[in-house]
């Protein structure tokens, strides 16, 4: 029990604030100023972060300058792993564009999920007390769909699978275009590798071994590549099993994210020719 006093304690303070917004948006929503102040919070809360998401779009955008030296690195020093990752964490290093920084704001978006998940299932009523267009907050998909609940249920669902598939939509153009920018920048290294290796006959062994950890590399991408675009649909079993609130916070936060997602990289493709004049 100990363990999750921290939690518990969290999940007190946004109880709090969940409560305090509905109290302040009580004389302009009525009935549906909870459900109006978990859209509100959730705003609030994804706004503090957005800072994060911000240099997690620099940090992508400076290793997307760095695909042609990551695949000529990667070509020169396959056959010794060992090698290829001290120099792949120097050319990173060099550049302030680590790997890991991209995983930042999810890692701390999961507490922040944890928190109001156990907001919305851990009996508190104050986050339950109200209701969206005439459905009680506390509703649950198993509890039925009779009467406002099918329509409710029925738009919030929707827009949560419309979204989780923009989201896997953009995720696989983002692939493709990164795969392209690897192959151009490989094919316009390749004359370069083909003729240092034929001009020694002793660097064809380690040229050789290359394919091969490529080969294997090569297959778990594809295999990454294949599920990562069904992470965004992991929402929506969620959804099933949480109530009406849960799915109000669910269908705000994904749409947040596909909000950022515009605005942050709708200027991406514009710099693409850039990048590929530099290589």
């Amino acid at each position: 029990m100990l363990a999750f006093a921290p939690l518990d304690a969290a999940v007190g303070v946004a109880s709090h604030a969940v409560s305090t917004f509905a109290s302040a948006l009580a004389p302009l929503a009525g009935g549906a100023a909870t459900a109006v102040a978990i859209v509100a919070f959730t705003v609030a809360v994804r706004l503090l972060v957005a800072p994060l998401t911000v240099a997690q779009v620099r940090g992508e955008r400076r290793r997307t300058a760095l695909a042609p030296r990551v695949a000529e690195l990667r070509r020169r020093h396959g056959g010794d792993p060992a090698r290829l990752q001290r120099e792949l964490l120097d050319l990173y290093g060099t550049a302030g564009a680590s790997p890991l920084a991209g995983c930042l704001p999810a890692l701390l978006q999961a507490p922040f999920f944890l928190i109001m998940y156990r907001l919305f299932t851990a009996g508190d009523p104050a986050p339950l007390a109200g209701e969206l267009a005439g459905v009680p907050l506390g509703h649950h998909l198993a509890d039925g769909l009779a009467g406002a609940a099918g329509p409710v249920w029925g738009v919030l669902l929707a827009a949560l699978l419309a979204l989780a598939w923009l989201a896997s939509r953009r995720m696989r153009r983002t692939m493709a275009a990164n795969a392209a920018s690897s192959d151009r920048s490989a094919s316009a290294a390749g004359p370069k590798a083909s003729g240092g290796s034929g001009s020694s006959g002793g660097s064809a062994s380690p040229g050789g071994s290359a394919p091969g950890a490529g080969g294997v590399a090569g297959d778990v991408g594809a295999a990454v590549g294949r599920l990562l675009p069904l992470l965004p649909y992991a929402m929506v079993p969620v959804a099933l099993v949480v109530p009406l609130a849960g799915v109000l916070y669910l269908v705000t936060t994904t749409a947040f994210t596909a909000l950022e997602h515009t605005v942050l990289r709708r200027d991406r493709p514009t710099s693409r020719p850039t990048l590929d004049r530099n290589s």
